[in-house]
Parts: structure tokens; C-alpha cells; sequence
């Protein structure tokens, strides 16, 4: 970490007051911040990207749709629209963002989605279209304060934790590490499935220190890899020997497992969200020709991006394969989370169950 650099730790510490004057606006009610009678989960990092928020939204649809009627709302990053949207047949990864259309994919037949940039206005939006609705995830939403969440989870990669990082341009924070007492909840992800217990107390006493609150349970997840399938009509056989294509926040932990359980023959990495254009698509072409045993391994929130009509002559050409993945916890902290989500919600979703 470049501390040393006297321009950029001036920079971090103009960044760290500005974002610190803005919190205790919040925090003094000098910035109004609203609540709604439909409970809210907010989920998000203190980091710029990377620490596996999507997956955790998937799994947190997993473990509560079947008690409960849920929304997810997106700001839609990197979408070519903009305002509020709720996902139906007709939309696309460009209407409204990959992330959020990689959940619709996946959910959208159980889960309303919808995408907005202000939060306070696509709230109410949302509850008119979904009135049944009775738990809405906020996604990225730990920074986004103008809606007071009933319960925050906020996450940590076990690469980076955010107690060994600075605020950027020194490092990856976005606020500095005191923001972690906001969280009702930490989640430390990409951890190594074999995660000793007394890493695991390194880790609970390093962010304690943060949270200012004993209390606030500090969980483990781990990433866990599915079988490939395809996504081009080229893909028929799968052989082992891999060109991997992401274009995600950080793709160490996904490389590692590929390298584990295939042949990897080549990696193409883009920036994350990265908008895939007739010239990558032919460059990934020439590189399967040249190699016709290869397939190309892609994250299904690549592949929102890929299957697409405008590359459809490519996806009749290329073998390309997703590699599905969700976050997994031991039993113990699964139930913890749980246990957790719902005392925080139980007044609100008790409420509901009253009207």
C-alpha cells in the first residue's frame, strides 16, 4: 500500500473528511433518513466492488423466499437508463445493469426486481407495483443513507479485509473503517474452506475493534463453485482445456479454482463491468480458432453481457460455458445470520402480518 506517497495520503485524508462530515450529518439527523413499514436488509461493503454483494443477495433469496415475498432493488450500475425500472420479460442487462438482470434470470419468476438511482423515490414505487411485498434487499446499499435500513450486512473479502485497507486513493474504502459500526451483521467472504478457528478469532478481534459492538456477530463464508453449463449454441462438449474470460471487480479466487479443477489454458481479464464490444468478441474468436479444443469459461454476470443478439454470430461459433457460484456458510453461522435477520425485521414483519 503506497502510505508513503505524500500526494495520495493528502487525497485519502481530504476523501476521509468529506465522507466522515457527510456520515455525521446522518448521524446527528442534520440529513433526513427514511424509514419504511416494508423491512428493508441493506447489503454492501465499505470497499469499491469486489466482495461478492450480488452472490450474497442471491443466497439471502434462497434462505428467506420461501417464508417470504421478496423485492431486490439496484441502483443498476452501468446501465443505459436511467430512473426507476422494475425488470419484466422485455428487459436486458442495458436496461438495467448486469447484476440486477443476473438476478432477474435467476429469480425473477418468485422475486420482483427493479432498478433506481434514488432509493427514497424507487421505494415507493416499488411497494405500488409489489404491495405484497414484505422484505425488499437493498443492494450496494450500505453508503446510500437517505433510506434508513432495518438491518446491515455489511461485507469483507478475507484477501482484503477492510481493517488492513485505507480510504481511497491510498487504498480501496470508500469511508473509512469506523463506518463498520452501522453494521448489524459482518460477513467476511472468500474465505478458504479450511479456515482455521484461529484465523477466524484474528478476524472477530480485528473487526470488533470497528464495530464497537461485541455483540454484532461476525460470520465466515466461502465460494462455492458449481459444474459449467452452457450458454452458446456452440457448446456442446465440454473439454477441460479453459479460456477464461471475466470482467469482474476481482477475479483471484476464481482463477484459483479453475486452475484446480480444469486445464487452464489462458486468461482474458477486463475491468469490472466491463461492456463487451464486437472486437472482444472477435478477439475471443480468433483465440478459440487457433485452439478449437479450448472453451470459454465465463461468471454468469458475464454472461448477461455475452448472450446477447448483437454477439449471436460468435455464440453460434464459440464453446462458452458459465460457471455458476454462491456463497456458503457453516451451519452455525447460517442459522446466526438467520436468527439475526429476523429479530431485526420481526417488528415490521409482524406489523405486516397484522394488516
Amino acid at each position: 500500500m503506497p502510505t508513503y506517497n505524500p500526494l495520495l495520503y493528502l487525497l485519502s485524508k481530504l476523501y476521509d473528511k468529506a465522507t466522515a462530515y457527510r456520515n455525521h450529518r446522518f448521524d446527528t439527523g442534520k440529513k433526513k433518513m427514511i424509514s419504511f413499514a416494508v423491512p428493508s436488509i441493506a447489503v454492501g461493503n465499505l470497499s469499491w466492488g469486489g466482495t461478492g454483494k450480488t452472490p450474497m443477495i442471491e443466497f439471502l433469496i434462497r434462505l428467506l423466499q420461501g417464508n417470504y415475498r421478496l423485492a431486490v432493488l439496484s441502483r443498476g450500475y452501468g446501465r443505459q437508463t436511467r430512473g426507476f425500472i422494475l425488470a419484466g420479460e422485455s428487459s436486458s442487462a442495458q436496461q438495467i445493469g448486469d447484476e440486477p438482470f443476473q438476478i432477474y434470470s435467476k429469480f425473477g419468476k418468485s422475486v420482483s426486481v427493479a432498478v433506481g438511482e434514488q432509493r427514497v423515490m424507487a421505494i415507493p414505487e416499488l411497494i405500488a407495483l409489489r404491495p405484497e411485498t414484505d422484505i425488499i434487499l437493498l443492494d450496494d446499499a450500505f453508503q446510500h443513507r437517505y433510506v434508513k435500513a432495518d438491518a446491515y450486512v455489511l461485507l469483507t473479502t478475507y484477501q482484503q479485509p477492510f481493517f488492513e485497507d485505507h480510504v481511497i486513493p491510498l487504498g480501496t474504502l470508500r469511508e473509512n473503517r469506523q463506518g463498520a459500526q452501522r453494521a448489524d451483521v459482518v460477513v467476511v467472504t472468500k474465505c478458504p474452506s479450511n479456515l482455521s478457528m484461529v484465523e477466524k478469532a484474528r478476524f472477530r478481534d480485528e473487526i470488533c475493534k470497528y464495530t464497537n459492538n461485541q455483540d454484532t456477530p461476525v460470520l465466515f463464508s466461502s465460494l462455492q463453485y458449481g459444474e459449467p453449463y452452457p450458454v452458446s449454441r456452440a457448446a456442446q462438449s465440454w473439454t477441460g482445456k479453459v479460456l477464461l474470460v471475466s470482467g469482474i471487480a476481482d477475479d483471484t479466487v476464481l482463477k484459483k479454482e479453475v486452475e484446480e479443477r480444469y486445464t487452464l489454458e489462458e486468461v482474458v481479464t477486463f475491468g469490472d463491468h466491463h461492456k463487451y464490444s464486437i472486437s472482444d468478441l472477435r478477439m475471443l474468436a480468433e483465440k478459440w480458432k487457433k485452439n478449437p479444443d479450448w472453451v470459454l469459461l465465463t461468471t454468469e454476470k458475464d454472461v448477461t453481457k455475452l448472450n446477447v443478439q448483437a454477439f449471436s454470430e460468435f455464440l453460434e461459433e464459440i464453446p462458452i460455458f458459465a460457471l455458476p457460484m454462491m456463497p456458503t456458510f457453516d451451519a452455525s453461522d447460517q442459522q446466526l445470520l438467520q436468527e439475526r435477520l429476523f429479530m431485526l425485521l420481526e417488528d415490521k414483519l409482524t406489523d405486516g402480518e397484522a394488516n
